[in-house]
């Protein structure tokens, strides 16, 4: 599994000469890219485990392959799980053989997606559990995927009711949109499972609750009916696929579903599936990433850009500049009209830049986060409420978020905006991206700020200490780079304290946890006091940074009074002296907003030291005074 954070990109790539002149060009953009993805245009016929021989080689696809795993980037398909109906396929004929399929009065139900005719493998069943891990191992020795993308498993179907193959013409017969049902079908009624006393709200259609999905009747196995397990099928498969590509090699999956349940963020991440590209949903993006944390699938994010229809230039430059801060991060280009990856607009390829420039920074917030979720259920992305209990102003918001306790995104989510309203909950807040500005909200507040394109407004809450990298154009590249801390404290406090945190590991461990060698855990603490400053480590299982070798080789503390001028610096109890390479500075911060006390602006300092070289697995003590200024 990649860090969480990654981008990436995917569309309809038609043939493998498209997909890598994709990576070139962003390559030559300068936007960051991790993983590339393939819908169905990999596929012979859209069948699973399958590859089309004529616009994806075997032969050049695992040169391609083994090009990009050399330098860390991944390589993720789609599987449906409707496997086609077909005598000549071998998934289809082995699928069969084992008994694995969703039976309807005792035959395998029939139904139509992508391929046409398909059977539904029952994941309720142990024996499919078996089957399907050997087609992924299979497919796995065909083309070493590092992950696979379910889709289509609420299970979508294009037909209704009970269905059979048409005599006498092909479905699907190549011309018209795919999605249309060919196949032979009659509704079912004879049951109160397939026609209860009431109505679903299928897209603004008052329809029988088994309308496009699989025939609440039909069995899985036991005789447990789809009218029970329906809302099970995509966590049923997330589950068998979790187990089937962590059998390959022990590694830990990534596996990203468009159908969830309770309980699926242990073995998924989850998209929104195939939102618009309108700002009307790029405004639900948000609202809906807060609630899918709050359920417990902490790895969500939306279609950057949208699906359908087409986005306009703007929209996806702010659809980027949030999307770049969602714990799950893909952009998606237009489906039904000509491709717009990240690189074809210049505004664009500026944005991304920009904000996927920042998240490749910030990716060991972001990771730490990710183990935080794991270990206590607490969501990457939260609402605003979740830090501040007890400021009601921001209960209902759903315009803005946190990344863990106290890193704001305050996106713009409007056409032909550049500024916005933005509301500040009691503290002082730095911005991420200039730590000279300021924003302090003694009670609470909304600020109006500028909002232009390429800006996205991001600040950190005081008490704050956030461990960050120096990116780069893929996150194993950005993983090696010296690390930085920011430090927030009360802007002008004489008094203050701040804390922080940071998890380390390899990133394909099978758990995301702290045993000897695999990974480092590390608390950080600092707090101004009487004019002293001081930060201090607490590392637990240091063995893993330290072999790695990682160094933090800058510190910036924010918001200290600016009275006084840094000196007497100390490194573990000892005086740092000026034959070192180590230098202190001292920067104004400016409050976007005046600070009166009485009748005097209080002068703020951010004070940065550079060139250090610290140990990450080892515990560090760093301390100065803020001396009085001549």
């Amino acid at each position: 599994m990649m860090p969480t954070g990654f981008h990436q990109c995917r569309w309809g790539y038609h043939n493998l000469s498209v997909v890598e002149d994709v990576v070139e060009n962003y390559k030559k953009a300068q936007i960051p890219l991790d993983v590339i993805w393939n819908d169905d245009d990999h596929m012979d016929g859209h069948k699973d485990f399958t590859l089309n021989p004529n616009n994806y080689p075997r032969p050049k696809l695992l040169a391609f392959l083994e090009k990009i795993h050399s330098i860390g980037m991944k390589y993720i398909v789609i599987i449906d799980p409707g496997i086609g109906v077909n005598s000549s396929y071998g998934v289809y004929q082995r699928g069969i053989a084992d008994d694995v399929f969703i039976k309807y009065e005792g035959e395998p139900y029939l139904a139509q997606v992508w391929p046409g005719a398909v059977n539904f493998p029952d994941f309720l069943n142990p024996k499919t559990v078996d089957w399907w891990g050997d087609e992924i191992r299979r497919f796995h020795e065909l083309v070493p995927v590092d992950g696979l993308w379910i889709d289509m498993n609420e299970a979508s179907n294009f037909c209704s009711g009970l269905c059979k193959i048409p005599k006498g013409k092909l479905c699907p017969s190549g011309t018209g949109p795919g999605w249309v049902c060919c196949l032979d079908c009659k509704n079912i009624t004879k049951t109160r499972w397939d026609d209860p006393p009431y109505k679903i709200n299928a897209s603004g259609l008052q329809v029988p609750i088994g309308y496009k999905t699989i025939a609440t009747s039909a069995a899985h196995y036991n005789g447990v009916l789809e009218y029970d397990a329906h809302s099970l099928y995509g966590f049923s498969q997330s589950i068998a696929t979790h187990k089937a590509l962590q059998g390959l090699e022990g590694k830990r999956p990534f596996i990203l579903s468009r159908s969830t349940y309770v309980g699926s963020g242990k073995y998924a991440a989850h998209w929104t599936g195939d939102n618009k590209g309108t700002w009307e949903d790029l405004k639900y993006s948000i609202s809906t990433m807060i609630n899918f944390g709050i359920f417990g699938v902490p790895m969500v994010g939306s279609d950057i850009c949208g699906f359908y229809p087409a986005p306009t230039e703007e929209l996806c430059n702010r659809w980027i500049e949030v999307g770049a801060f969602y714990p799950f991060s893909r952009d998606h280009a237009n489906f039904y009209s000509p491709r717009q990856e990240l690189y074809q607009w210049d505004s664009v390829a500026e944005s991304a830049r920009t904000a996927l420039g920042m998240r490749y920074r910030i990716l060991p917030y972001l990771y730490t986060l990710s183990y935080e979720a794991h270990t206590t259920g607490a969501p990457i992305a939260r609402p605003l409420f979740f830090s501040f209990p007890d400021y009601t102003e921001c209960y209902g918001l759903s315009t803005q978020f946190l990344l863990g306790s106290g890193l704001m995104i305050s996106p713009v989510l409007e056409q032909g905006k550049s500024q916005v309203k933005a509301l500040f909950p009691p503290g002082s807040w730095y911005s991420v991206f200039d730590m000279k500005q300021v924003v302090t909200s003694e009670g609470g507040q909304y600020v109006t700020l500028d909002a232009p394109l390429h800006v996205v407004n991001v600040h950190l809450h005081q008490n704050t200490i956030l461990p960050m990298q120096q990116g780069g154009m893929i996150s194993k590249e950005a993983r090696m780079t010296p690390f930085s801390l920011v430090v927030t404290f009360p802007a002008g406090a004489s008094d203050g304290k701040a804390a922080g945190k940071l998890f380390l590991d390899d990133d394909e461990l099978p758990e995301m946890k702290l045993a000897s060698g695999s990974a480092t855990y590390v608390d950080f603490y600092a707090t101004v006091s009487q004019g002293t400053v001081k930060l201090w480590s607490e590392v637990q299982e240091s063995k893993f940074a330290l072999d790695k070798g990682w160094k933090i080789g800058k510190v910036n503390v924010l918001g200290l009074d600016g009275s006084g001028a840094p000196s007497t610096l100390e490194l573990d109890g000892k005086p740092v002296t000026a034959a070192s390479n180590v230098e202190m500075t001292s920067l104004e911060q400016k409050y976007l907003e005046d600070l009166q006390v009485g009748s005097e602006k209080k002068r703020i300092v951010m004070v940065e030291v550079n060139g250090l070289e610290i140990p990450v697995g080892k515990n560090f003590a760093m301390s100065w005074k803020m001396g009085i200024r001549g």
